[in-house]
């Protein structure tokens, strides 16, 4: 009897060692489907950073914070297939008052198309009362590997840092389980799809809810049309003449928008 039960066990670690890099060698890679978002912005230290040691907005922030949460949220969708992505607001922009109002740092409803393999994107974006569509290459990003890993969504992801528009600092977790080289709004470049993104100077994040692996559409891979010409170089130089009585605000809002 005992015999067999070491027989037995015995059979049993051979197959489990031998399953192992079998399982690894089949795993199934997604190579299309939609990811939910979660966009998350610190209002709280949003303001801050802005009013300063001005005694006046102080107070005015203070009652701010008895009636409004920290975080504002944001919901979006990222389709990809074919080589291509679609990142979309479930929401329209809306108007809104109170502190930073329709402050284009917190929020612009950003509609982007990516077309991976060309390296070419068109994106849609409010910026205050006008309506920009924005055609121009994809951003190179030097992305930095690192061992640190989280699971994300049900994916297990790795972080990657970067330095983009010379100052900002991105923190980026992406999956090779998902081989598509893109991300939320204009963030690529990755080997793998990025399921979450950190941006500490603009007190934001982008992190995936949930994984739908199913096939894509050609509509929801469709580029928006509707918004005024221009590619990134004619955007700042238009942004930079609007904005060059703004001061110092004028350049966290412009780096906000390039993003």
């Amino acid at each position: 009897m005992k015999k067999n039960t070491f027989h037995l066990l015995a059979c049993l670690v051979v197959f489990m060692t031998v399953s192992q890099p079998l399982r690894a060698q089949y795993a199934r890679f997604v190579e299309s489907g939609v990811v939910e978002f979660e966009k998350r912005v610190n209002m709280y230290a949003k303001i801050k950073s802005r009013i300063g040691d001005n005694s006046f907005m102080e107070q005015a922030f203070e009652q701010y914070r008895k009636t409004n949460p920290q975080f504002k949220s944001f919901k979006y969708s990222l389709a990809f297939a074919d080589g291509k992505t679609r990142f979309w607001p479930h929401a329209a922009p809306g108007s809104s008052t109170g502190f930073l109002g329709n402050d284009p740092s917190v929020d612009m409803a950003n509609t982007i198309v990516t077309d991976l393999i060309a390296g070419q994107s068109i994106s849609q974006k409010s910026v205050y009362e006008e309506t920009y569509l924005i055609t121009d290459s994809t951003r190179r990003i030097q992305w930095r590997l690192t061992n640190e890993t989280r699971e994300i969504a049900g994916y297990e992801c790795r972080r990657a840092n970067a330095l983009v528009l010379d100052s900002v600092y991105v923190v980026a977790f992406y999956t090779d389980q998902i081989p598509v080289t893109g991300g939320p709004e204009s963030f690529t470049g990755l080997p793998g799809l990025i399921l979450g993104i950190a941006l500490p100077y603009e007190n934001t994040t982008y992190f995936a809810t949930k994984v739908d692996d199913r096939p894509v559409s050609a509509k929801e891979l469709e580029a928006p049309k509707k918004g005024k010409a221009v590619d990134y170089r004619e955007l700042r130089t238009q942004l930079e003449s609007s904005l060059k009585n703004w001061g110092d605000r004028a350049q966290a809002i412009l780096k906000a928008i390039l993003l």
